[in-house]
């Protein structure tokens, strides 16, 4: 198999960051930006409400060629055929995860340098690791790791990092130099006036250096 290669940008949509607005519609403004993977997260909705959710994004996106990735929940990523299932912690353990889905991408929240090993030799396809900077969208128990803590992570491991916390286009690029792959972007995005704008300013910064 093929080493995963993620874009510069990961997305998280959360319906309960969008003010109100429609998810769908701030779907559609994400992968008019250029997002090419996106997360669904959706801690307290309806396990219903959020399949429903889940596989209108999966439609959407697969007309967009736009990558699908379900947090927490792994019978929800297979249910609407996601590409993948992101997990913390304190949610199921990667060895049973990886029995449930198969071959289908499986990423790790990591917060400290074991946590980024266990991953990798457990099998993950990729790690998230934070928080960066703080975040206001999720109480992690964690400080801010900082560019430093990435790096030492870089150093530490091979598999594709996925930077979060605190991530916004004042400091995306750091977190970019300093080894992340991808960068996670929640608040930042969703609250932008114009979220197809925002996405591609952010995509624009890779593109730079």
């Amino acid at each position: 198999m093929s080493p995963l290669i993620l874009p510069p940008l990961y997305a998280i949509l959360d319906p309960e960051q969008t003010k109100g607005s429609d998810p769908e519609a701030v779907l559609r403004q994400i992968m008019d930006g250029g997002a090419k993977i996106v997360q669904l997260r959706a801690k307290t909705m309806a396990p219903r409400d959020f399949l429903q959710l889940a596989r209108s994004a999966r439609s959407l996106m697969r007309s967009n060629d736009c990558r699908l990735i379900i947090n927490d929940r792994a019978d929800i990523a297979l249910a609407c055929d996601a590409d993948g299932v992101h997990l913390g912690q304190e949610d199921l353990p990667l060895h049973a995860a990886r029995k449930i889905m198969g071959q289908k991408l499986i990423g790790i929240s990591t917060h400290n340098e074991g946590q980024a090993v266990d991953a990798e030799r457990g099998g993950a396809d990729y790690i998230g690791f934070g928080p960066m900077f703080g975040t206001m969208t999720k109480a992690t128990g964690y400080g801010a790791r900082g560019v430093e803590m990435l790096r030492q992570i870089r150093a530490a491991v091979k598999l594709p990092i996925v930077a979060i916390g605190g991530i916004k286009e004042e400091n995306v690029g750091e977190v970019w130099r300093a080894g992340a792959d991808s960068a996670a972007i929640i608040s930042d995005i969703l609250s932008a006036t114009d979220i197809t704008a925002k996405t591609k300013r952010i995509l624009a910064l890779h593109l730079a250096g």
